[in-house]
């Protein structure tokens, strides 16, 4: 391709090669993205900003898909403030998205959340449902490559729900993939556990990969995406490797691979070959394995997504024990070790930044209704709210509660009660002093905002007792938002606060139908007392 000098390039020129970048977006990236950046430089330096925009768009299209994410992010950056000076619209939602997701493959969760949060509040401002949607789903991808897919799959859900069947080919194409992608996190995360709790989430979290995973195929090929074509074939295919179908499974990874060599997908051609290794693994095949991991891992130094470095380090260190190389095994572990511990820093971090979490989530999918619904609360006068937490009072429940229960009741729906008790948290103010009960009952107010809904009911009953009203919802997803709380209170560092403080739960679930209030507050009461004395730190299910 001839180089030209911006004076010696027409208006003409840079309409062709845009439009040689568009007509290549399915079939060769490479050429797009010398036609995309080309266009990009003549069309700014002519000052021809509609031009610069759609290529500097395209660029980052094309970055995206060949798995040049930081080179994406770099470009991304370059075109966000002419994109926010035109207004943004669709585009800046679009690119948003892009930089999110690779931002989260990085591990650069600060920025992730950055981009997924102003990427949902412009869909917001536009009141387009669709593109809300799409923007929870990147906030579902960042959730999980952060180490929360619970959390990420139930946000993903309801931006499906929000939908229903008006979602186009595509948003159910971007929907199916996201879960199935979460889900695979999830196996990832649990599968190393001995809990038998944990290997059951994981057994269920590949079958749920598997269907959704199926369910992308039909929409990409309608579609002629060859991407989420390849990616959700890769999924596939890695779904039967775990669930032990080898030789299908090597069917569908080879023929995945296929396709995505063909488009020069490197990034998901990097995690098919390391599911390829897997294979050779599981069949006894260490001797081949290796070289192939080995490989991989010098080609993707610097460049792999951090959930695939994980992955091969994880095989790498299990291929050279089976071969007997300790060494060699050890030194893989630490580094898969390291790269988890890094993961953890920076979601901690970026958790201490951002509040992306349900509630975000909820405000995002519910308009200003959600907002103005709070507003009149807080205007109904004094009472209302805790001082301390700043959670619902009785008088705010006896307000609130009749309202949810009737309209769950007219419309058949679920509503779940969640009494949740502080374990020893008398003890905890003895031992500590009240100022201690203190900040610990306002980290868990905040703990518990982070993990529900703006629609769903937070009251603080008295001093060790919070009691959450969990509209549409059903009990086994209720035990899952308890579950993650649960874990989270336990796992959290209380000894910043004080030296030897720990805190644990104890929460009592009740579910209706029947829709009588009194008869639920009992139940939950009943279940959470069960739960303490099967040992604390524990929830139960009326």
């Amino acid at each position: 391709m001839q180089d030209l000098r911006p004076s010696e390039v027409s208006g003409e020129q840079i309409i062709e090669w845009l439009a040689g970048a568009r007509a290549q977006k399915q079939i060769d990236l490479d050429l797009g993205l010398s036609l995309a950046t080309q266009a990009w430089s003549a069309a700014g330096q002519r000052g021809y900003v509609a031009e610069h925009l759609e290529a500097g768009i395209l660029r980052a299209f094309f970055l995206f898909r060949r798995g040049d994410l930081a080179a994406m992010l770099q470009a991304g950056q370059a075109l966000l403030p002419p994109l926010r000076e035109q207004g943004g619209g669709p585009a800046l939602c679009e690119l948003l998205r892009w930089m999110a997701f690779a931002a989260a493959e990085l591990g650069e969760f600060e920025a992730a959340l950055g981009h997924v949060n102003e990427s949902l509040a412009r869909a917001r401002q536009m009141d387009n449902k669709a593109l809300v949607a799409i923007a929870l789903n990147a906030t579902g991808a960042c959730l999980e490559r952060m180490g929360d897919p619970w959390q990420a799959e139930r946000v993903m859900n309801e931006a499906a729900a929000l939908l229903g069947s008006a979602a186009s080919e595509f948003e159910q194409m971007v929907s199916h993939n996201n879960l199935a992608t979460v889900a695979l996190g999830l196996f990832h995360l649990l599968r190393h556990s001995t809990q038998a709790d944990h290997q059951r989430q994981a057994t269920d979290a590949l079958q749920r990969a598997r269907h959704h995973a199926a369910l992308v195929r039909p929409h990409a090929t309608a579609l002629g995406d060859a991407f989420l074509l390849g990616l959700s074939e890769g999924n596939c295919g890695e779904v039967l490797l775990y669930q032990g179908e080898l030789d299908e499974a090597e069917r569908v990874l080879r023929g995945a691979l296929a396709v995505i060599n063909e488009h020069r997908f490197s990034a998901l051609a990097r995690r098919v070959r390391c599911s390829l290794a897997e294979l050779d693994l599981l069949r006894g095949q260490a001797v081949q394995a290796a070289p192939a991991l080995d490989a991989l891992l010098l080609e993707a130094a610097g460049q792999a997504q951090q959930a695939v470095w994980q992955r091969l380090h994880y095989a790498a260190y299990r291929t050279h024990k089976a071969l007997g190389d300790h060494t060699r095994a050890l030194n893989h572990l630490e580094l898969y070790q390291a790269a988890e511990r890094s993961r953890t820093v920076a979601q901690l971090t970026a958790q201490a930044r951002f509040v992306v979490s349900r509630i975000e989530a909820e405000r995002a999918m519910g308009g200003d209704t959600a907002a103005t619904e709070r507003a009149e609360l807080d205007a109904e006068g004094s009472g209302l709210r805790d001082p301390l937490t700043g959670l619902g009072t009785r008088r705010c429940l006896e307000l609130r509660l009749p309202a949810l229960m009737r309209a769950a009741e007219q419309s058949g729906a679920a509503l779940t009660l969640a009494l949740v008790d502080i374990d020893r948290l008398g003890e905890i103010t003895v031992q500590h002093g009240e100022g201690v009960a203190h900040q610990v009952l306002q980290v868990l107010a905040q703990m518990l905002r982070d993990n529900t809904r703006s629609s769903d009911l937070l009251v603080r009953l008295d001093a060790e007792q919070i009691l959450m009203v969990l509209p549409d919802t059903i009990a086994d997803r209720a035990f899952e938002v308890c579950e993650r709380l649960r874990q989270t209170v336990e796992q959290y560092p209380w000894a910043r606060l004080a030296e030897g403080l720990d805190v644990t739960l104890s929460i009592g679930l009740a579910n209706a139908p029947p829709y009588a209030t009194d008869l639920l507050l009992s139940r939950a009461e009943s279940a959470m007392y069960r739960a303490k004395h099967l040992g604390r730190n524990r929830v139960a299910l009326a």
